[in-house]
């Protein structure tokens, strides 16, 4: 019988430990990207988990023939690492034997091996199992990982409890006719459109709680910003003073999520050129104030009173960026109308919510804002919009036993992503994109 001890024996080098390696004999696992045949020899590219390192075939020291390697391959490579100054890495890699794991059985539908996939979006999203292969394609979701480390280390740091909330739902949070409904085993029943009213309730237990997780939204929208299912980081924080304070924490884990890139994933914002926003401080506007000030200084009348135009977006940012430079604005106190019934309304004027949107580099990328906390005052705002009390009995649940103050948000993480890398279209910071055609891959 044998016994597991939870052991793995390494038998390759990690392409960023190569350095520490030279004038030594190592091997090295990875897929062939890329053979460049040269007249006595070939530079070979090794795509690893990470880099993709540079070796080079010769007659004279490789003891195989170049026609055992095809692109794509999978192989372990046994290679004499050799110091050269010339290189980028400081190092060659000088391939002595090859052992082929795996071989392709047809040609790429696409060339994934050059800087960039040159093709359709259509075709990029058709076979991304193949596209992401990319050097800069799988970058991109290298550095959302950065994001979200990020995040988890700053809120483990301010004292968040990360959750697991449910996927299947009772009830929207949001309501409304954007919301996927399953029949749950004969009963009626929803994707979550968020976890808000579960990391409410969880504010009573923990205090200070987030989740990194899917959510879902049945919007028959087919434009560059929305997708079907994305990623929302979401946080609530209890006992606080004003909804401020959630804009506050915001702030800092906006600035700590730049420092932990900037120190942790240089390698992909060299290769994909990233322009990491300097945040000092983000200025807030309220909603009224914003349109006013878009109205004037572009000379645009005034269509929507209750939200913002994708393009009133862009303007907006264009003016604060010119007169603060910075590349994020807060825009708070947005018209009760337009936001959940749990929204806290302002007690000097019951017209605006205590909420915000945060806008980067003009796209909105977060909701957040004060929730009702007390039980009277949240039945007394669902019954004049006309809600059924009853069917939120599980949700008031947290309201008749006693709420702290409390608040919190939600930020898109593809919205972010697709942003910070200054993309036209949030699919390219979507792995494997749900929007109203795509199903698969």
């Amino acid at each position: 019988m044998k016994s597991i001890i939870g052991e793995i024996k390494e038998i390759t080098v990690e392409a960023q430990e190569l350095i520490n390696h030279i004038g030594e004999t190592i091997k090295i696992h990875g897929s062939i990207y890329k053979i460049r045949k040269m007249s006595d020899f070939a530079f070979v590219l090794l795509r690893t988990k990470r880099n993709v390192v540079q070796c080079i075939y010769s007659k004279e020291f490789s003891l195989f023939s170049l026609d055992e390697m095809k692109e794509e391959s999978s192989v372990i490579v046994t290679a004499c690492v050799k110091g050269e100054e010339r290189s980028r890495t400081g190092y060659d890699l000088q391939m002595i034997e090859i052992e082929v794991l795996s071989k392709p059985v047809e040609p790429s539908p696409v060339v994934i091996n050059n800087k960039c996939v040159d093709t359709s979006m259509e075709t990029l999203l058709n076979f991304r199992p193949v596209t992401l292969r990319n050097e800069k394609e799988r970058a991109i979701f290298k550095l959302q990982e950065g994001i979200t480390y990020g995040i988890r280390e700053f809120l483990k740091k301010e004292k968040f409890t990360e959750i697991r909330t449910p996927k299947i739902v009772y009830a929207g949070a949001e309501g409304g006719a954007n919301i996927f409904r399953l029949d749950y085993f004969g009963r009626e029943a929803y994707l979550a459109q968020s976890p808000q009213f579960y990391k409410q309730m969880m504010v009573g237990v923990f205090e200070r709680v987030y989740e990194i997780a899917p959510v879902f939204r049945a919007e028959k929208h087919d434009t560059s910003r929305h997708l079907n299912e994305y990623t929302s980081v979401d946080f609530e924080m209890g006992y606080i003073c004003s909804f401020e304070d959630i804009m506050q924490m915001e702030t800092m884990m906006l600035k700590h999520v730049m420092e932990y890139l900037n120190e942790q994933y240089g390698d992909e914002i060299r290769l994909l050129k990233v322009k990491l926003p300097v945040i000092k401080e983000i200025p807030a506007i309220k909603f009224k104030e914003a349109k006013e000030l878009i109205s004037v200084e572009y000379h645009r009348p005034i269509k929507d009173f209750d939200d913002f135009e994708p393009e009133e977006e862009k303007l907006l940012f264009e003016l604060i960026k010119k007169k603060t430079e910075s590349e994020f604005v807060f825009v708070t106190h947005y018209p009760s109308p337009k936001r959940p019934f749990y929204a806290m309304d302002s007690v000097e004027n019951e017209e605006e919510t205590l909420s915000f949107d945060l806008l980067f580099r003009g796209l909105e990328i977060t909701t957040g804002g004060q929730r009702i906390h007390g039980y009277k005052e949240q039945v007394e705002k669902m019954v004049r919009r006309g809600m059924n009390t009853e069917l939120f009995e599980s949700y008031l649940m947290m309201h008749k036993y006693g709420m702290p103050p409390h608040g919190g948000l939600g930020l898109g993480l593809e919205r972010f992503t697709s942003k910070l890398l200054e993309q036209e279209n949030v699919r390219l910071s979507t792995l494997f994109p749900r929007d109203i055609n795509r199903l698969i891959p």
